[in-house]
Order: C-alpha cells, then sequence, then structure tokens
C-alpha cells in the first residue's frame, strides 16, 4: 500500500480497474439479492401459517452460480463477462439470442470504477481507503436495489452499520462517540418525520430501510455528517424526483425511492462533509 501511495501512477488505474469488477460483481447482488429474499420471505411465511411446502427452487445465487442471459439462460463465457468492454463489443445484445442487455450493467460498471477513483485520490491507499471503497460498494448495491425494488434490505444496511462503529473504533474517518451520535441521530430523525407525517395523514411516507441507511450513514461520516446528508437528499430527492415524475406522467402520490438520493448525498458528506460545513459557516458568516 506504501509503494502505491509513492507511486499513484500505478495505483490509480488499478483501483479503477478493481472498481470495474467490483461493479460486475454489484450488478449481481443487485439483480440476484431481492429475488433470495422474496424465496427466503416466501418460505418462511408458508411455514408461519403451516402451509404445504411448495416445490419452488431458489433464484441463482450471489456468488456460486455464474452469470447467464437473464432471456435465453445461456451461461456467459469468461470473454462475455469483461466489465463495460464486452457490452460495448457486443452491442449491448446478448451472443445467444440478440436480446438486448440493459444498460445498468456497463452504468453501474464505469460508476463504481469512477468512485472508487475517487476514493482512493481522496484516502490513499491504506486502511482508510480501503474503508471508502467497502462504503462505495455498500451505497451503489443499496441504491440500485431501491431503484428497482424499493427495498433496502437489512442484510446490507446493518452491517454497513456495524462496518462504520468498528472503523470508527479505531478513529478511522471519525471518534467512536461522533459515530455512536451519528448512528442514533441519523436513525431518530427519519423516524420522527416518519412518525409525525403517519400521525397526521395514517400514512407511511418512508420505509424503514430508509432510518437504516441514514443511521448506518451516520456511524461512517459522524454526527456533523448527518445534517448535510438530509439536507442534500432532500433537496435533489425534491428536484429529480419531481421532474421524473413529471416526464412519466406521474401523480405526486407515487412512491419513490430515497434511498439512491441517500446514498448519494451520504457519500458527499462521508467524501467532504467538514469542507461543506465549514464553507456553509463562512457563508452564514459564522466563522
Amino acid at each position: 500500500m506504501a509503494f502505491l501511495d509513492v507511486h499513484p501512477g500505478f495505483g490509480y488505474p488499478a483501483a479503477a480497474g478493481l472498481g470495474l469488477l467490483v461493479g460486475s460483481f454489484l450488478n449481481v447482488v443487485i439483480l440476484r439479492l431481492p429475488k433470495r429474499l422474496e424465496w427466503q420471505w416466501k418460505r418462511d411465511a408458508r411455514e408461519i401459517l403451516e402451509e404445504p411446502d411448495l416445490y419452488d427452487p431458489p433464484p441463482p445465487g450471489i456468488v456460486v452460480e455464474g452469470s447467464h442471459c437473464p432471456t435465453c439462460k445461456k451461461p456467459l463465457s469468461w470473454y462475455e463477462n469483461i466489465p463495460v468492454l464486452s457490452w460495448v463489443l457486443q452491442g449491448g445484445k446478448c451472443r445467444g439470442c440478440k436480446t438486448s442487455i440493459s444498460m445498468q450493467y456497463p452504468l453501474v460498471e464505469l460508476l463504481t470504477g469512477l468512485l472508487f477513483l475517487a476514493c482512493v485520490w481522496r484516502f490513499g491507499f491504506g486502511w482508510r481507503g480501503f474503508g471508502a471503497l467497502l462504503l462505495t460498494s455498500y451505497l451503489i448495491a443499496l441504491s440500485g436495489i431501491d431503484f428497482r425494488t424499493r427495498l433496502l434490505p437489512d442484510q446490507l444496511t446493518l452491517p454497513l452499520l456495524w462496518l462504520g462503529l468498528v472503523a470508527a473504533s479505531d478513529h478511522l474517518f471519525v471518534a467512536a462517540k461522533p459515530a455512536l451520535l451519528g448512528a442514533m441521530a441519523g436513525y431518530l430523525s427519519l423516524w420522527s418525520v416518519y412518525w409525525v407525517f403517519k400521525q397526521l395523514t395514517g400514512k407511511e411516507g418512508m420505509g424503514h430501510g430508509d432510518f437504516k441507511l441514514l443511521a448506518a450513514l451516520g456511524a461512517w461520516t459522524g454526527l456533523v455528517g448527518v445534517l448535510p446528508t438530509i439536507m442534500i437528499s432532500s433537496l435533489v430527492g425534491a428536484v429529480v424526483g419531481s421532474l421524473w415524475l413529471a416526464a412519466k406522467g406521474r401523480s405526486k402520490a407515487t412512491p419513490i425511492p430515497f434511498g439512491p438520493y441517500l446514498a448519494t448525498a451520504g457519500w458527499i458528506s462521508f467524501m467532504w462533509g467538514n469542507d461543506l460545513v465549514a464553507a456553509y459557516l463562512r457563508f452564514a458568516g459564522l466563522a
């Protein structure tokens, strides 16, 4: 790691390449984890209700089963699995059935590569850089899943929370006390909004996964990062969400996933939160 810090000309391309590979794996997580969870939930429900077990083979696993075309089920060769490049060379289509392949695949891979590059540029190639890559990977996976299914699985949000607290125990990004307070403030702030909205309208304004995601982000950014995360996500969510609803011709009552906005704002606060707070204080004449 010290060699890469001294010779970033080797480190930056390596980080970008690693990001492309991890992005390919994150696509698998985004597409397969919700199906695995739904399958398990149905099995658990049948067991609780004491209903007869059905022949219901599990969806493909996340690690063991290889990649395949979602339409014709043709297994992909190694040269069809090269991040971004395979999609470009194949014209965005399956070599077997010629069905179009979603733009999600190259976009997630490219995004992960670029964000990995930004992380090592900001934090270097040591433990801080590794922690930033880990957080980034979780946030990309959670954003993709929430965007597609409006789910933020506990299987991702809770480990992310604990990883943030473990990192804080060694003062990797923030100290332990600010991380704990950030996790508490993150959860309670959105839970309070949810509870008040439900009391006033009788409806649920957001899912519980949003509370847990902001709690996890609070553990990584500390108490000082929670408010910028809420403000940025709310502003971007309101603008982008309104434009999306208008473009799709949907009503304002249409549910919109909030997780991607939280993840984006949390990542920005994690990377440059102190700078943003200092700039705001200077702008407000408080510093």
